[in-house]
């Protein structure tokens, strides 16, 4: 149905099997009862919960975890996001404003959330064509044909990446650096190197290829990763906050390379 009959039928009537408030009595999420069968769930688990209708092991949350913290965590306020977090507490707004901006451009497609996504979508692809016995090389010719990169692989600026080997470390320690997804992304990398791409995978390919092996779908990884900067731009906040109004990063004019009309009367 669509058009007047669909707005007719929706008002007043919003049906969910996501969740409600029952006010004064109970709080249901995903069919479940917020105060008797999930007040004993963390938040994170409860946040993975709502996202994925799954509930996660210990171990499997631990990892999560790690993957936010390990490669998106940096209190670093040169970073892009976490700089307009800091600017908009160097201007003195809100926390909020300011948090809020900075997850927003958090979803920047060469650099952002966008390139995670697209991290897990080639993976799960490269796994499937693993399955069915298709050649990897042709695979990775296709994704560089086709978008001229391929997502979770290489680094602009630099050729290493110091995110690899705590989070490979981690996964190796909760024991669930095993998967299928893991181990096709590691043969796209032996394909790379190959093929002589001089491209190995970034920390954005490995977490990719973490999640995809907990079962996320790229739409759930997506939605799941929306917060996952905050940890390093909340500090970046506070730290501008702290300082003296307007002090983040200025620049004085004659650093400006201006090349248009000189000084003139209004």
């Amino acid at each position: 149905m669509k058009g007047p009959t669909t707005l007719k039928q929706a008002e007043d009537n919003w049906h969910t099997s996501m969740g409600a408030l029952f006010n004064g009595e109970r709080v249901v999420l995903r069919g479940k009862d917020l105060f008797t069968e999930l007040n004993e769930v963390s938040w994170f688990k409860y946040l993975m919960f709502a996202i994925t209708g799954k509930f996660f092991s210990d171990k499997e949350i631990d990892l999560i975890e790690k993957v936010w913290t390990l490669t998106v965590s940096y209190p670093e306020p040169r970073i892009w996001n976490n700089r307009v977090a800091s600017i908009s507490g160097s201007a003195r707004s809100t926390g909020a404003l300011g948090v809020a901006a900075g997850i927003a451009v958090s979803e920047a497609s060469i650099y952002g959330n966008q390139i995670n996504i697209s991290a897990i979508d080639f993976i799960q692809r490269a796994k499937l064509a693993i399955d069915n016995n298709q050649k990897l090389n042709i695979i990775v010719k296709k994704e560089l044909k086709a978008k001229r990169i391929i997502s979770g692989y290489g680094r602009p600026l630099i050729t290493t990446d110091e995110r690899i080997a705590p989070l490979t470390h981690a996964a190796n320690k909760l024991q669930l650096s095993e998967g299928p997804h893991f181990k096709a992304a590691k043969k796209v990398e032996e394909t790379l190197a190959k093929g002589r791409y001089r491209m190995v995978m970034n920390a954005s390919g490995l977490a990719a290829a973490l999640i995809a092996d907990l079962g996320f779908t790229k739409e759930q990884y997506y939605y799941c990763s929306i917060i996952a900067f905050s940890a390093g731009i909340i500090p970046c906040h506070i730290d501008a906050i702290n300082k003296e109004e307007g002090s983040f990063f200025p620049l004085s004019c004659q650093r400006l390379n201006y090349t248009g009309q000189e000084l003139r009367n209004w």
